[in-house]
């Protein structure tokens, strides 16, 4: 698709993001395997919930915009997904492994931020007001992931770590 108007950068912002979390979808799982922290799975587990939602949420919005999705690779998540494949391949304490699964997934969370803020500007720029409170939400839920790491980090994860 030629990038000619703003609406269509727009709808490949949304396919983007949609790619991205069909990878996720594919990769949580591996994810959930990998962590030995209980906290840490269920972490995982959630969003995988929150991110078949989000995918759901991106459909509706392209389908708000005339448009079915369309999966052309996101470079960026796959990038990081193969970041935190390494960390589920390295040999090292579990809890230090656990750590290094946190820091992959809240750099996957930060990408996300950025891509849902900037998707539902767009959709409130354009009139698309059902599509930026979709978009919002999923902002909201990538938001709240990252935060909920930090903490899982902070009071019971990375002091483990830092223990082993």
């Amino acid at each position: 698709m030629k990038l000619d108007s703003f609406k269509k950068l727009y709808i490949h912002e949304l396919n983007d993001l949609y790619d991205a979390e069909k990878q996720l979808v594919e990769a949580l799982p591996k994810m959930v395997k990998a962590a030995t922290s209980s906290e840490l799975r269920v972490a995982f587990e959630n969003h995988l919930d929150e991110t078949n939602a989000q995918v759901d949420r991106l459909e509706t919005a392209l389908a708000n915009v005339g448009e079915k999705p369309k999966r052309v690779t996101c470079k960026g998540m796959k990038g990081l997904i193969e970041e935190g494949e390494e960390m589920i391949k390295q040999q090292a304490d579990t809890a230090i492994r656990d750590a290094g699964l946190i820091a992959a997934a809240q750099r996957i969370e930060h990408y996300e931020i950025a891509g849902y803020g900037c998707a539902r500007t767009y959709a409130e720029m354009l009139g698309e007001e059902e599509a930026g409170e979709l978009l919002q939400q999923s902002l909201d839920e990538e938001r709240t992931a990252d935060e909920s790491l930090t903490a899982l980090a902070e009071s019971l994860i990375n002091v483990e770590a830092a223990q082993a």
